[in-house]
């Protein structure tokens, strides 16, 4: 180990100017057993530092290698796990924690001990050192840097520790007094012995004088013990007084313990005081109900505004009062309690008297508005009365009563509904279905008048064979209504069967009248003008106009007045919400008087609305039945009108009642458009032709253009258009079907003439209309018209020239047999004289009468409506003109340089044509 400490100091340390101090051979624990040296060493240069190298012998073998160090200040525990057993293995804990196993127990001790030596002297960071030995770590005096010697020759040997430890390196002032002193003998380094006698005698002679001082100085010593002895006799006297100080201290201390506790006590009572006073504080000031506000409560003027704004602040300093978040312990106070009671009693109270109070109200409204209802004029079936005096002395306006002063009112207490339900759900709820049941009688009333007069507009009569005259009402039906509604009044907080058991002896007689207008017999579309169309579209649209803005102002109302939109609403089963309307209760009981939540407020608003306005979806589809009765054409009007109101109630509110009740309405509307088109559909299969006249232009043709042309006017901008381009599809399919069927079973005209009639008709119309879903539709019918033009043209005209066509016939044939064209006329049956024998049969007027007597045919078989008269000539014309061409070409080509030439040329042709068309 010796030759490996100085190998390793020469080839290694020495170079780094660092002296090696122990060394430890060791292997890591857990691995492979590849030995490497720790080395602990120290720089040679100032300041010292004191690292922990691992050399590594080489792979080769015949050198070592420095491989990783680290500073001892980092080092932070050393492990040598046991201090009682023997165990070569230890722990060095770094920035991690190393496992190394000594090859030796006294390698790994002498090793940590110098570790513990050199943690002493050079740092100020002591490390941790556990299960180590207290035998290994012993103290070193405190030895100043500058003690360790410098330079190479003064490595030190591994083992050789306490020498490093007694060694102390001379300071400047020592090293300075040897030089002086060996200056002062120049002997000293040629004759050492002669220097060390001569220092020794020098020695001897200090040793003298030190003797003889101590010895002259024992009169001193004498002195200092008698002063040491009377030093004692003070110490003692000073430790009696402090004795005595001591005790009073104890006496003050345990006063001032007394008056500590005593300033603690009054300390505590001054703070329970505060807190005392600040909960009552507290008390009074947020359950503390002025006199003022209780006043206003118990007495308070709910019909002026002043009284009514006075009881919404008094109602509102209650509820602060009873809702204020008591501290924990308050409730259990009897103050506190009798206050919580008393705020109980006032608030029932005053919940009672305003829900009676307005109670009163709805009825007086609601009577108020019957009586004005009843003084009005209305329409009466009475047998015998002249009709037309009673319609000119009543000219009945088509509007809806205007319920704005109603609301007005009653927007005043809509702060002091919001308190009631927060504060009496059971109340509230009472108002709420006491206001549907007035507003939905009421209501009913007046729509149902409207919709009369509405039906009156339409028809003029609301039975047929009964006229109208004007009786007043009796007012004794208007007296038992509201007696009975005076009756409930007083019932808000109980059962509400009362209300729904009233009696409304008038309504019978108006429900009877309103039904009457619909045993009309069915009209003829034909009987109607678009005046009379005009005049029901204008009608169907006020109507509209007059619901939209009532159902709008209503349901702003209701949300403003009974506060919908600012709490959650009361409960109902989302699956019995109509049952639960029609048997007048908004939602099912409340255990202790709490409401349940339902999905939203629009939800208990679109009830309260389907309650209050359930006549006007059966009103509505009873004047669409009617509008559809008087002429299919109207369900156009409708479905136009419909749509543009639903779409606009849609962009407001797509879940609001208005915008449900029309788009309910509008499925009705669009079956009934939808029966229309299926009816002319169902017309144009059951069409049957005369079979002894012309068919002309198909009256379901003629019905396509006139249904097309409303349907164009009506669909302008018009958002369901798509709607109209379907039907269109369906009708034009229709009609085209129904033309060629009807052209094939016709047998007094033509069934090119009935295709090429009809399919011009509908190629007019479409291109008059411009209908853009239909161009492919135009495209076919322009080409059927063509096609069966040019048919009926070729068969109408057939050869007018008999004979003339058999003979170029003949001669096509031998041309297609093989003979050339110009030998042709070298066969005996096609010669010049035989050509020429033909052509003598047919002179200019045999031409003529011939054309003449097409004509006649050809306008027997034309109907003037369409006419097409000239339009057929003219064809047959270019017709004939074409076959007289080509016989000339077959002439020329044939029989070239013969001379031969027709009796009539294309210009007698012409002017036949034209002299037979305008002698007719």
């Amino acid at each position: 180990m010796t030759a490996i400490k100085h190998a390793l100091q020469r080839d290694i340390f020495t170079p780094n100017d660092e002296r090696l101090l122990s060394i430890v051979n060791v292997c890591k624990a857990g691995k492979k057993k590849r030995n490497c040296f720790l080395c602990a060493t120290v720089t040679t240069e100032r300041p010292v530092q004191v690292n922990v190298v691992k050399v590594k012998k080489s792979d080769k073998g015949d050198f070592y290698k420095r491989q990783t160090a680290w500073a001892l200040r980092d080092l932070a525990v050393v492990d040598a796990k046991d201090a009682v057993k023997e165990n070569p293995e230890f722990d060095l804990h770094f920035d991690k924690v190393y496992k190394w196993v000594a090859s030796s127990t006294v390698e790994k001790n002498t090793f940590i001990s110098c570790i513990w030596k050199l943690n002493q002297r050079y740092l100020r960071k002591k490390i941790d050192f556990t299960n180590v030995s207290s035998q290994l770590l012993e103290e070193l005096p405190k030895v100043a840097e500058e003690s360790v010697p410098s330079g190479e020759n003064q490595s030190v040997a591994g083992g050789d520790e306490e020498a490093v430890d007694e060694y102390q390196e001379l300071n400047a002032r020592e090293e300075q007094d040897i030089e002086i002193m060996m200056e002062g003998c120049e002997y000293a380094i040629s004759n050492a012995e002669a220097f060390a006698e001569k220092l020794s005698r020098e020695l001897q002679v200090l040793d003298g004088a030190n003797i003889q001082s101590i010895m002259a100085s024992e009169k001193q010593v004498n002195i200092l013990m008698k002063l040491l002895d009377e030093a004692l006799k003070e110490v003692d006297q000073i430790e009696i007084k402090l004795s005595s100080y001591e005790e009073m201290l104890q006496s003050v201390k345990e006063q001032m313990d007394q008056i500590s506790e005593s300033n603690h006590l009054i300390h505590l009572s001054n703070t329970n005081n505060v807190k005392l006073l600040s909960e009552i504080e507290f008390l009074v000031n947020h359950m503390d109900l002025a006199k003022g506000h209780i006043k206003a409560l118990q007495e308070g003027d709910l019909t002026s505004s002043r009284g009514i704004e006075a009881c919404t602040n008094a109602a509102d300093a209650l509820l602060q009062c009873m809702n204020v978040a008591l501290r924990p312990g308050h409730d259990m106070l009897h103050a506190v309690k009798q206050q919580q009671q008393r705020f109980s009693d006032l608030r029932e109270q005053f919940a009672r008297r305003l829900a009676s109070h307005l109670n009163s109200v709805f009825v007086q409204q609601f009577t108020q508005t019957l009586l004005q209802l009843y003084n009005k004029p209305y329409y009466l079936s009475v047998p015998g009365h002249d009709q037309s005096s009673t319609l000119a002395q009543h000219s009945v306006e088509l509007t809806l009563p205007n319920h704005h002063p109603f609301h007005r009112d009653l927007l005043r207490y809509a702060k002091l509904m919001e308190w009631l339900k927060n504060t009496d759900y059971g109340k509230y709820e009472g108002l709420t279905k006491n206001y549907m049941d007035y507003l939905s009688r009421l209501y009913e009333r007046e729509i149902k008048d409207f919709f009369e007069v509405a039906k009156i507009k339409m028809t003029g009569t609301t039975k047929e064979g009964k006229k109208f005259a004007t009786l007043p009402r009796k007012e004794s039906a208007v007296k038992q209504e509201t007696e009975s509604l005076h009756g409930s009044s007083g019932k808000l907080t109980g059962s509400t069967s009362s209300l729904n058991k009233l009696s409304v002896q008038s309504s019978g007689n108006r429900r009877s009248q309103s039904s009457s207008l619909l045993d009309m017999g069915n009209m003829s579309a034909s009987d109607l003008d678009v005046a009379d169309r005009t005049k029901f579209d204008k009608i169907f649209e006020q109507v509209l106009s007059e619901l939209e803005p009532l159902c709008l102002a209503e349901q702003d109302f209701i949300s403003k007045f009974f506060k919908l939109q600012q709490h959650q609403g009361i409960s109902g089963s989302t699956t019995n919400e109509a049952e639960e309307m029609d048997g007048g209760n908004l939602s099912r009981s409340y255990p202790s008087g709490v409401p349940q939540t339902i999905s939203s407020e629009k939800d208990m608003i679109r009830q309260m609305m389907t309650k209050i306005f359930r006549c006007i979806e059966p009103e509505l589809n009873n004047l669409i039945a009617l509008g559809d009765k008087i002429d299919s054409f109207n369900s156009l009007y409708m479905l136009v009108k419909m749509s543009h109101h639903v779409w606009t109630a849609q962009n407001v509110d797509p879940a609001s009642f208005l915008s449900t009740t029309l788009g309910n309405v509008l499925v009705t509307v669009k079956r009934n458009f939808d029966k229309c088109i299926s009816n002319q559909m169902k017309q144009m299969d059951e069409v049957k032709i005369s079979k002894k006249s012309k068919v002309g232009i198909l009256p379901f043709v003629a019905e396509f253009e006139e249904f097309a042309a409303l349907a164009e006017s009506i669909f302008k901008n018009a958002e369901r258009r798509g709607d109209l381009d379907k039907a269109y599809i369906k009708l034009i399919r229709a009609v085209f079907v129904s033309v060629e069927k009807v052209a094939n079973e016709s047998q007094k005209t033509p069934r090119d003439v009935v295709m090429m009639e009809n399919f011009h008709h509908i190629f007019a119309t479409l291109s008059r209309l411009k209908i853009s879903c239909l161009e492919a539709e135009k495209k076919e019918a322009k080409q059927k018209y063509t096609d069966h033009l040019q048919s009926y043209v070729i068969y109408s005209l057939g050869q007018p020239l008999e004979k003339l066509n058999h003979f170029f016939e003949g001669v096509e044939a031998r041309v297609a047999q093989g003979i050339r064209e110009e030998e042709v006329s070298y066969q005996l049956a096609f010669n010049k004289q035989e050509l020429r024998k033909v052509i003598k049969e047919y002179p200019g007027k045999e031409v003529k009468k011939g054309l003449d007597n097409l004509y006649k045919k050809v306008d027997k078989h034309l109907c003037e409506e369409e006419n097409l008269l000239q339009v057929v000539w003219h064809s047959m014309q270019d017709e004939f003109i074409r076959q007289y061409k080509h016989f000339e070409g077959l002439i020329a080509r044939c029989y070239p340089g013969s001379g031969i030439t027709m009796e009539f040329t294309i210009q007698d042709i012409l002017d036949y044509c034209s002299s037979i068309a305008q002698s007719h």
